[in-house]
């Protein structure tokens, strides 16, 4: 693979390397009218235009808000898939198919929502996923999202792009906090920044290995971000650059950062410097899972990330019964990828997920309305999460199971 193309989806996560193509006048650039199937995506001037003039109820209000709020590129950089985008679309259809029978007669007086997550107590089984580069969807970015996460008792995962240091999310709010670690090549700066990590008080680390992008959205509005976005995303990784180097002079030094090489052996390089949890995040497949679990490995997400990688991919929510048996408790087990209703949160607890993350909702809300926004949006999926729990005489997450469910 042409190092410059891979480096361009590799530094920033949700989107990674192909985030920082982006200058400055995305969103006169020029772009096709188009619409998601199955994703709510509600368009400026449609028969739809009502759900933005109400206060937002759910995440696919959330989301018609976001189309509202940002220029056009940046609203399609989060919010479309890879290529033809079937994977997208089977994230959230696949939930769909998933059929709920709650059972007669076997009603609850309270219910609770709290779990543990690698021996961090939240609120909910809902917790954010690491998204990168939160400064396009609102000033605050990632601060006003860490906050939203404290203020409902949940955990953030913290990408190595989400735009600001490890250090000001960690002081942002006292909400647990993991950071997903894109690896540099430089492993004096990537121990450096492990280290880091450790001191600002994260409480684990996640290493995404489901790499390769193309969308076409992208490429039709020509994304770019500005200069600075980039140079602060990797002044704040620990890299020796400045103000004083060009554009073009910043994109040459980001291609040639970042080790697009990693192979399962990284974890033994990554578990001799740090003692924190570690998780690996984009695995599928039961063998795959099997080798997490032989390294030691404390954590699995079940991710196809979003649908934004490999177009054609299954949906996670389909290859999650096949991890969890593969793996037999032998490590927590999260999902993300689809994630649109307190209900989808159900099935997959009921399907053996400690918890899930969710990526597009929060930032939809974090586009909408900042901290608040983030906040309302997890109150929502909490609530719709309660509803279900009620409907099938679940007084705690641990009485969610499959037998509420037919596949």
């Amino acid at each position: 693979m042409d190092r410059r193309f891979f480096s361009k989806f590799l530094a920033l996560g949700a989107g990674s390397f192909g985030f920082f193509q982006a200058a400055k006048g995305a969103d006169d650039a020029p772009t096709l009218s188009r619409s998601l199937p199955n994703e709510g995506l509600i368009r400026r001037g449609s028969d739809n235009e009502h759900h933005l003039q109400t206060e937002p109820v759910n995440v696919y209000d959330f989301q018609a808000l976001a189309e509202r709020t940002l220029p056009r590129a940046t609203y399609e950089y989060i919010t479309t898939g890879s290529t033809d985008e079937i994977t997208l679309r089977e994230n959230v259809e696949a939930f769909r198919r998933i059929k709920m029978y709650p059972p007669l007669l076997a009603g609850v007086d309270e219910i609770d929502t709290s779990t543990t997550v690698l021996g961090e107590k939240i609120a909910m089984p809902i917790c954010l996923a690491p998204v990168a580069g939160q400064n396009l969807y609102h000033p605050e970015g990632g601060l006003a999202a860490a906050r939203g996460a404290a203020a409902m008792q949940t955990l953030m995962g913290v990408s190595s792009s989400i735009g600001h240091s490890v250090e000001e999310i960690a002081e942002a709010s006292p909400c647990p906090k993991w950071f997903q670690l894109y690896v540099p090549r430089d492993r004096q700066i990537a121990e450096r920044l492990v280290r880091r990590v450790e001191d600002a008080g994260y409480k684990a680390i996640i290493l995404t290995v489901d790499l390769g992008e193309r969308k076409d959205a992208d490429r039709r509005n020509r994304f770019m971000v500005p200069h600075h976005m980039l140079l602060k995303h990797l002044q704040g990784i620990g890299f020796d650059v400045n103000d004083k180097m060009t554009y073009d002079e910043i994109l040459a030094f980001n291609d040639n950062a970042w080790d697009p090489a990693i192979s399962w052996n990284f974890f033994d390089w990554l578990r001799a410097r740090t003692k924190l949890p570690i998780l690996i995040k984009g695995v599928l497949l039961a063998d795959d899972a099997r080798h997490a679990v032989e390294l030691g490995l404390d954590g699995i997400v079940v991710s196809n990330h979003g649908g934004r990688r490999l177009d054609g991919m299954p949906a996670s929510i389909e290859q999650l019964p096949e991890v969890v048996d593969a793996v037999n408790g032998r490590a927590e087990i999260l999902l993300d990828s689809g994630i649109r209703r307190g209900s989808d949160v159900f099935k997959a607890i009921a399907l053996g997920a400690k918890a899930v993350l969710v990526g597009r909702a929060y930032i939809w809300a974090l586009a909408s309305d900042g901290e608040e926004g983030v906040t309302k949006v997890l109150g929502y999926l909490h609530e719709e999460l309660v509803s279900a729990m009620f409907a099938t005489g679940c007084a705690d997450i641990k009485s969610i199971n499959k037998s509420f469910l037919r596949m």
